[in-house]
């Protein structure tokens, strides 16, 4: 039989990590850490999709490529999914880091007029060219450590022109950087100063003024998933609130998320699986009833371990509890100038491993096609199978088990995303 023509043929993987979806869906409960591992693993891809996955002297024996790259005995991976990150902003808050040392809480600062009010204030006066700029060198330290897919979300500006404005930003990082970009709309994200005494007014504004804004938007600029999330948290919006925007985001097209219960538990996991929200993020304190409740879901629960590490607090999301539930455990960086300033999910999953007592490869997929599914891309990526894009990362190491135990180093050897290298080692 004839070889065909492929655009990438990358071969001789000592693990190759395929990291096949359950049910043709993502890996939930305790089925989660299934790798799919082929030895000595091979793909091929071609227009930027993965066509064939294998051993690689089978692969040899089907395909010949215009690009060839011997992973020589390393470990190879989907690319890492960060599906919860706040990666557009102006200023930053190193001052209130020092003041957190000093033992000033975060809910503290925050009602002093510092927290997101004080980024509010650098964003606005941002220009957009400043925002994208900052933006990509985040996004440029994000794919040097294996993301190739980032969810982005506003929150920055919390007025409609400022919250537009981050979107264009989004926007423009996502047809201008390799990584492929995610947005939410984030407008409930804290009370603007002008709002202070007034939640229910500013709702107000968010629901009249700034989701039709948003919703014109995305039909000019936007084709695909446009998320909405609400900061649903004491010191910030009621479950109820939260429900007024969710319900009007949904009713205007959008998909829905929630930070819910990363002091407090305010009802907003009950509400979000509810209303069919695609994930729930932080879950720190999250009482056990429902814990259950998010277990029997579709909802994706997104642990943010870096927040509470960042914060010097104790409570971390208590992924043993969702993975009892059956719940469907997903990791992100949270990226944020105020609590969680790095885009490392690498570091993510050597927290995940300590803190959330996940396994390596529990990790793992909780990182690709887990976080995948926590942006409503889980058909396309996370994934190393027939039909999925190639994205795909090479990694320094041979063994998968090295992505939580080595930390604090970048393990990265290649970053590859639709079938393209766009990070190299070799050639920095």
């Amino acid at each position: 039989m004839p070889h065909q023509t492929v655009d990438l043929l990358l071969t001789h993987a000592r693990q190759l990590c395929t990291i096949p979806p359950h049910d043709g869906g993502p890996q939930r409960g305790h089925a989660l850490g299934d790798l799919g591992i082929i030895e000595d693993g091979a793909l091929a891809a071609r227009d930027g999709l993965i066509i064939a996955v294998g051993p690689t002297n089978d692969l040899l024996d089907r395909y010949t490529a215009d690009v060839v790259i011997n992973a020589a005995g390393k470990l190879v991976t989907p690319g890492l999914v960060d599906p919860h990150t706040h990666m557009v902003w102006a200023g930053d808050r190193a001052e209130e880091f020092e003041q957190r040392i000093a033992g000033a809480t975060y809910q503290e600062i925050m009602a002093e007029g510092g927290g997101i009010a004080r980024t509010m204030r650098a964003t606005r006066a941002a220009s957009l060219e400043e925002l994208v700029t900052t933006a990509k060198k985040r996004l440029d330290t994000a794919l040097s450590h294996g993301t190739t897919t980032m969810e982005i979300k506003t929150g920055y500006g919390l007025e409609t022109a400022a919250e537009i404005k981050l979107l264009n930003a989004i926007a423009l990082l996502d047809t201008e950087h390799p990584i492929r970009v995610v947005p939410t709309f984030l407008g409930a994200h804290a009370l603007p100063p002008e709002y202070a005494d007034d939640a229910d007014g500013y709702i107000d504004l968010v629901i009249n003024e700034m989701l039709p804004a948003v919703t014109a938007w995305k039909a000019d600029h936007w084709p695909g998933d446009l998320f909405c999330d609400v900061f649903c948290e004491e010191g910030a919006f009621s479950a109820a609130q939260t429900r007024r925007v969710l319900e009007a985001a949904r009713q205007a097209g959008l998909k829905l998320k929630i930070h819910v219960d990363e002091f407090k538990a305010l009802g907003g996991t009950t509400l979000g699986v509810e209303m069919g929200a695609t994930s729930l993020d932080h879950l720190d304190a999250t009482p056990d009833e429902e814990i259950a409740l998010l277990g029997a879901s579709d909802t994706v629960a997104v642990a943010l371990p870096t927040t509470p590490f960042a914060l010097g607090l104790h409570d971390y999301t208590p992924a043993q509890k969702l993975l009892d539930a059956g719940a469907i455990l997903a990791l992100a960086t949270d990226c944020n100038p105020g609590t969680a300033w790095t885009e490392n999910m690498q570091f993510v999953l050597a927290l995940a491993t300590r803190y959330l007592k996940l396994t390596q490869g529990q990790a793992l997929v909780a990182a690709t096609l887990n976080a995948a599914h926590a942006v409503a891309l889980g058909a396309r990526i996370g994934s190393l199978q027939p039909g999925h894009t190639a994205d795909v990362v090479i990694w320094g190491t041979g063994d998968y088990h090295e992505l939580g135990y080595h930390f604090g180093v970048n393990l990265v050897e290649k970053t590859i995303i639709g079938g393209r290298v766009v990070y190299d080692t070799a050639k920095r």
